[in-house]
């Protein structure tokens, strides 16, 4: 792929993406008992899985779910993510609308953050929510990843939108990224070189998403971005000190990475890096406050372990119940290995332990 990408003939995500839709069409996933419809809401693409209607059944809860591949890859339409949805639909007895964002390189950001939101809010209208018998005093949002990412965002978004009559009862993350303040949280040291997501390739996602420069990567790993004498990220610092909101279990002896001096310039190249549609973990305690019921789940081998326990902490902080459900055992994007040849023991526990709370809380 990087090979195709150093000689210009297509972006090496274009051909990743390709090879993993190619892949994909191997499989095969049924839905006999599930009625699943493509739809366009506000110009965006979504999946929509529709239970059987019931008869003298109330009206159905709902999710609105937003898949991971840092903000690049994947789909709603491969089997993973197909076959995710069907579950939850099946088990929750729920309309499941699963939101086909654009990717990069064909758009970055803010354009999958507005995708997300755009699709969202054309679903929370009472008329459409009529149209597909849902209960609108029952919607979750829920995402996994970067998907968990734009979950999150959204649902800050929502929650400061005075014109809405409709607004979700929950929000469920899964493993998500939240923050590109810090790359060296202790989850980050001590997982920078795990399989599926070693700590270099969270960090090309973030400037892919962006659309910056490969060359700011050691910059950032080492946090130049945010040194202390980098005035735009002073009154950030207080809202991720890590050291204040892990547990001791998570720090155990990791030191803090926070150079004295940096270079102000990368967050003038690319200002997103602390803007809080992209980075959730950074809204102010105002906006922390007006969030939902938050299911966040986290797996000890990742390197974004911390970004969902220290958001986990500060809506906690701010008055939200929280649920924070940690796997010892789990690693990044296990949940949606639960198909031949990936069906892994932690995709299955990881998915039961999130639809139980699902069924319990929605």
């Amino acid at each position: 792929c990087h090979l195709i990408h150093y000689l210009r003939l297509s972006h090496h995500l274009i051909v990743l993406n390709y090879l993993i839709c190619t892949f994909d069409k191997l499989k095969s996933v049924s839905s006999e008992d599930i009625n699943i419809t493509d739809a366009v809401f506000d110009g965006v693409e979504v999946r929509v899985f529709e239970p059987p209607a019931k008869r003298d059944e109330r009206l159905k809860r709902s999710i609105v779910y937003i898949h991971g591949g840092g903000w690049a890859l994947a789909s709603a339409r491969t089997s993973l993510y197909n076959n995710l949805c069907r579950i939850m639909a099946e088990s929750l007895n729920a309309v499941v609308v699963s939101v086909e964002y654009r990717l990069v390189p064909e758009v970055c950001f803010p354009e999958q953050f507005h995708d997300a939101l755009r699709a969202t809010k054309h679903f929370l209208q009472p008329d459409v929510l009529a149209e597909y018998s849902v209960d609108p005093s029952r919607i979750a949002i829920s995402g996994d990843s970067a998907g968990g990412n734009l979950a999150a965002a959204v649902c800050q978004q929502l929650s400061k939108d005075e014109h809405l009559t409709v607004r979700p009862k929950l929000q469920a993350l899964i493993y998500p990224v939240l923050q590109a303040f810090d790359f060296n949280t202790p989850s980050y040291q001590q997982n920078m070189n795990m399989p599926v997501l070693p700590r270099y390739v969270m960090i090309n996602y973030w400037i892919d998403y962006f659309n910056g420069n490969y060359d700011l990567a050691h910059s950032l790993l080492i946090n130049n971005h945010t040194a202390l004498d980098v005035g735009q990220a002073l009154s950030f610092r207080g809202r991720l000190n890590w050291t204040s909101l892990l547990p001791s279990s998570f720090k155990k002896n990791y030191k803090p990475v926070i150079q004295t001096t940096g270079k102000a310039e990368i967050i003038q190249e690319i200002p997103a890096l602390l803007d809080v549609r992209a980075v959730p973990l950074l809204a102010e305690n105002e906006t922390l406050q007006l969030q939902p019921k938050t299911y966040i789940l986290t797996c000890e081998n990742d390197v974004l372990r911390d970004d969902g326990v220290m958001y986990a902490k500060r809506l906690e902080n701010a008055g939200v119940e929280v649920t924070l459900d940690h796997f010892d055992d789990c690693f990044h994007g296990c949940m949606i290995f639960t198909i031949w040849p990936t069906d892994f023991s932690a995709g299955i526990q990881t998915r039961n332990s999130y639809i139980k709370w699902l069924d319990e809380n929605l």
